[in-house]
């Protein structure tokens, strides 16, 4: 494996402040040293050196070493196991300028819309592709996986289901395994009812009365059918049909819309994205346009810019968590953005002749394979297949036989079943056949009649030669701010560092290329990492165990909060259902624990942002025999360490709940406190924050659960690995045993090169970068909140809401004018309405912090000259922003400010400008006007006018 140059001090290089500039900055906010900072920021009673257990720092080229010995431990045979995860090439050029290139992976979420062209553009054209596929009217950005947007589809179909009291569930008894299993996660805490039918059965889907029928399409054995009949049963019983489907099948197949399908899920995943031992994978939910408004997750949507061009955005944001809180039915706040562009690509490489080829060759080798095997004495059991061929007899034996040849074959209850995939070549498949007795025939000719047309837009036949390709996706990526231009200063998002180090190890192929149901003497490798890593996170965290599986920061409260039931349920206190959350938390916060079956308190917080702990105690006293939890994060959402946290906790324990941590804050504890140190019993953990994994640009993320020992026998499990959890635990909550496995390769490579020491330095560097934010920008934008020392955590909250009354600025005004400056607004108005909330993190240098805060003081002159008059109330730079390379280069301009203030507002925007691709986006157009495919942009264009 290549390997960079070693340094002894990879944390040196992480966090980019040198001793000189941390004097400078600890001298700017009048402390003498670090451990005196600490001291005023962070509750003496809760301070503890945590770590213990931590591994001792590795340079990079050590680290590196350790993963290729784990991914050697990995594969050696090909798994042709199928069950929703398949081999697949991820085109070259992909590779190289997508998933290995930062403009890519360390971009955030695009909720600044205007920086954010690119992916948005590509988001698109997965909705689009979606939408051909499964023949329906609307497809949102991507899922976790197939198995949860399959819950997703359930939970969608019980909130628009005529009968409310509706609770059963009809599930085709061909299903993939792991879908049934999270469904029953998901339905538990509702009491709703899985019902197995027969496939093909329509009797027995009318007779279940459901509100949900859920379809494999092909089944999880190959076998495939009509899905009519039984679509119109469901329809005659009241319910939504479901069908979870495969999209490479898709592009030969009739598709389940024109069945008459209400909601179509499944995973992208062969669309060029490797199996990873599970994920991260891009599942996709396409369905009725009717249903738009309360379909989960994210949805791109075009609109037009303040100049009537073309632009997009996120559309619909009302219907998501943050904003519906526990009206919510689901806590979806991701997507998986990078796996969903690079599916995408993957299409607009092939096109839709190379995606006909790419099935019709898997389909003629398994047609090719299933009548050798019929005349070696092994019928397939299924007349009609696309890739997969199941076959009778004794499956110790039949295995065997696969093995022998070097494949993985999935074991069945009387037999096996092999799926091929576009990996596999034709001297593979004469082995494989030769170790059954059989020889291959010719190809036989197709068998399915043609389809509706699919990917008929331009954007799927223009980027077919690799210049083509490479030359779209450097456009793309050049329409957007990642953290590879500036920092991004997102409070409550942790955008650190990425190292180059911890990305390697994801296109190797020991990593890469293993199925998450293969043999375990196939994953050696990884069941070492896994276990290590949970075993360094539970040291971090303070706690007795972690479990890896839940795939998203949500997916992880939802877990942590099952975990919580069962162990009442356990004690005989299943009646407990009363969740306590502050009005501050984090919309996820209450969305979860609707989820998880738990009626929402709301606790107030006082004037300095803490919890109300007189409101708690009263809360408390009203609901304590029902009391399950309370849901805090810390440090809070208002960036401060709350001194009263561990009476907090005392009191709800004194009542018989548990404390669960949200675990977005963890950046600001590592080796100073930790979640056990406070008194909480289970925590969950943003690996995409605190661990260095990168978002993707929405995406993928990994939300580990960390649990005391009372809990760890309520950990989730996984039903076809005894390795994902206690047998006692109470299902996944995941497709795959440990979710997004393989980018847990990234955390472990950071966690190996800090070690204990490097992980607390960060910790309080962090806060350090925080405090002198909050000393720089305070004389000009006041700090909201503080500790008792007059501290912040690592992020600091700027309070702009005095500057509307005064100007007309408000705070998107702002957040886009710091667009025109090259930088990425903070989080906007939460978790306080007209506020920016500033996270810096440890990996930012002082330079481009001083830069930010150069900024952010220029704005705020501005916003002064308005309030003299000597800039116009209306026509302003603020007003106006962000403005774009058209706009300044016009012939005419009519403001009444220069256009080098327009676009070179300080000295150092020249020397590395960035250009808006599209002026200030119009939100309620594109909601009024909803258009979520791609369409040629002349048709945008008059929509405008």
């Amino acid at each position: 494996m290549p390997k960079p140059i070693s340094d002894p001090d990879f944390a040196r290089r992480h966090i980019a402040t040198n001793a000189a500039d941390q004097a400078a900055m600890l001298a700017a906010i009048s402390v003498a040293t670090l451990d005196d900072l600490i001291a005023e920021t962070i509750p003496s009673e809760i301070q503890r050196e945590s770590g213990q257990g931590l591994p001792a720092p590795l340079d990079e080229a050590g680290v590196l070493a350790e993963l290729a010995a784990l991914a050697a431990r990995n594969g050696g045979r090909k798994p042709l196991i199928g069950q929703g995860y398949h081999g697949t090439h991820m085109p070259p050029v992909i590779q190289r300028n997508v998933l290995e290139n930062p403009a890519w992976y360390t971009a955030y979420t695009p909720y600044q819309p205007e920086i954010s062209q690119g992916r948005l553009e590509a988001l698109l054209a997965f909705q689009t592709m979606i939408i051909d596929l499964t023949g329906m009217e609307i497809a949102n950005a991507s899922l976790l996986d197939e198995a949860t947007a399959a819950a997703e589809a359930v939970a969608m179909a019980h909130a628009v289901a005529q009968a409310k009291d509706a609770a059963a569930i009809a599930v085709a008894a061909d299903l993939h395994p792991q879908t049934r299993a999270v469904l029953a996660t998901r339905a538990a805490p509702h009491g709703w009812t899985l019902i197995d039918v027969a496939p093909g059965d329509a009797a027995a889907i009318k007779a279940a009365r459901p509100f949900a029928v859920v379809l494999q399409y092909p089944g999880t054995t190959g076998a495939l059918r009509d899905l009519a009949p039984e679509i119109a049963a469901a329809h005659a019983a009241g319910a939504l049909a479901i069908v979870a489907a495969d999209p490479l099948a898709l592009v030969l197949l009739t598709p389940p819309g024109e069945m008459g399908a209400d909601v179509v899920v499944g995973s992208a995943q062969r669309f060029g994205v490797p199996m990873g031992f599970g994920g991260p994978h891009a599942a996709f939910f396409a369905t009725r346009a009717a249903f738009r408004r309360q379909m989960p997750g994210r949805l791109v949507g075009v609109s037009v810019d303040a100049q009537g061009q073309p632009a997009l955005r996120l559309a619909l944001q009302t219907r998501e968590q943050h904003i519906r809180r526990e009206k919510a039915t689901s806590n979806i706040c991701t997507a998986q953005v990078l796996l969903a562009n690079i599916a995408a690509f993957y299409a607009m490489w092939h096109g839709p002749e190379g995606l006909r080829r790419i099935a019709g060759r898997v389909h003629g080798m398994a047609r090719r394979l299933a009548e050798a095997l019929a005349r070696a004495g092994f019928p397939p059991r299924h007349p009609a297949f696309f890739d997969t061929i199941a076959i009778t007899g004794d499956a110790r034996a039949l295995l065997a036989r696969g093995c022998e040849v070097g494949f993985d074959l999935r074991p069945l209850a009387d037999g096996v079943a092999i799926a091929l995939d576009e990996t596999v070549t034709e001297g593979e498949l004469a082995r494989l056949a030769d170790a059954f007795g059989a020889t291959l025939g010719p190809t036989p000719a197709p068998a399915f009649p043609p389809r509706t047309p699919i990917l008929t837009h331009p954007v799927f036949h223009h980027h077919q030669s690799e210049h083509a390709m490479l030359r779209y996706l450097r456009r793309l990526a050049d329409k957007d701010i990642a953290l590879d231009r500036g920092m991004i200063p997102l409070g409550s998002c942790t955008m650190k560092l990425n190292a180059a180090a911890e990305m390697m190890a994801l296109s190797w192929p020991g990593f890469a290329d293993i199925h998450p149901f293969q043999p375990e003497d196939q994953s050696i490798g990884y069941l070492i990492l896994i276990r290590r890593l949970a075993a360094w996170l539970a040291a971090a965290t303070g706690m007795a165990a972690v479990s890896l599986q839940p795939n998203s920061g949500a997916q992880g409260e939802f877990a942590g909060l099952l975990a919580i039931r069962a162990y009442h349920a356990a004690r005989g206190e299943g009646g407990r259902d009363v969740c306590l959350i502050p009005a501050s938390a984090h919309g996820t916060n209450p969305a979860s624990a609707v989820m998880a079956g738990y009626r929402v308190v709301v606790v107030g917080c006082d004037a300095h942002g803490n919890i109300d702990l007189s409101d708690l105690r009263a809360k408390i006293a009203t609901h304590g025999p029902r009391l399950a939890a309370l849901m805090v994060t810390y440090p809070s959402t208002h960036g401060v360490f709350e001194a009263g946290i561990r009476e907090i906790c005392a009191r709800v324990h004194e009542a018989g709940g548990q404390v669960y941590m949200d675990g977005a804050n963890l950046n600001a504890q590592l080796g100073l406190t930790s979640p056990g140190a406070i008194g909480a019993d289970v925590c969950h953990l943003n690996l995409h924050k605190t661990f260095t994994i990168p978002h993707g640009g929405g995406g993928p993320g990994v939300g580990p659960i960390a649990v005391a020992a009372h809990l760890v026998p309520h950990l989730p499990n996984h039903p076809l690995s005894v390795d994902a959890g206690p047998a006692s635990g109470y299902g996944p909550v995941a497709a795959a045993p440990f979710g997004s496995a393989l980018i847990l390769t990234i955390a472990y490579a950071y966690i190996r090169m800090m070690g204990a020491a490097g992980l607390k330095h960060a910790s309080k560097i962090a806060i350090l970068n925080a405090n002198y934010i909050a000393a720089r920008l305070g004389p000009h934008y006041p700090i909201l909140y503080t500790g008792e020392h007059g501290r912040v955590a690592h992020e600091c909250i700027l309070d702009c809401r005095a500057f509307q009354a005064e100007t007309g600025v408000t705070v998107e005004d702002i957040a886009k004018r710091l667009q025109d400056f090259g930088f990425h607004a903070p989080t906007m108005s939460w978790p306080v309405a007209g506020t920016l909330m500033v996270e810096p993190t440890e990996s930012e240098p002082k330079e481009e912090i001083d830069r930010f805060c150069d900024a952010m003081i220029a704005i705020r002159d501005e916003i002064a000259a308005i309030a003299a008059g000597t800039l116009d109330r209306a026509d302003n730079p603020l007003k106006n922003a962000p403005h774009t390379a058209a706009r300044v280069t016009a012939d005419d301009w009519t403001h009444p400010y220069s256009r080098k203030q327009a676009a070179f507002p300080l000295p150092f925007v020249a020397a590395a400008k960035y250009w808006p691709p599209v002026a200030r986006v119009d939100n309620a157009y594109g909601d009024r006007n909803l258009v979520c495919t791609c369409a040629p942009l002349a048709d945008y264009a008059q929509a405008a006018e």
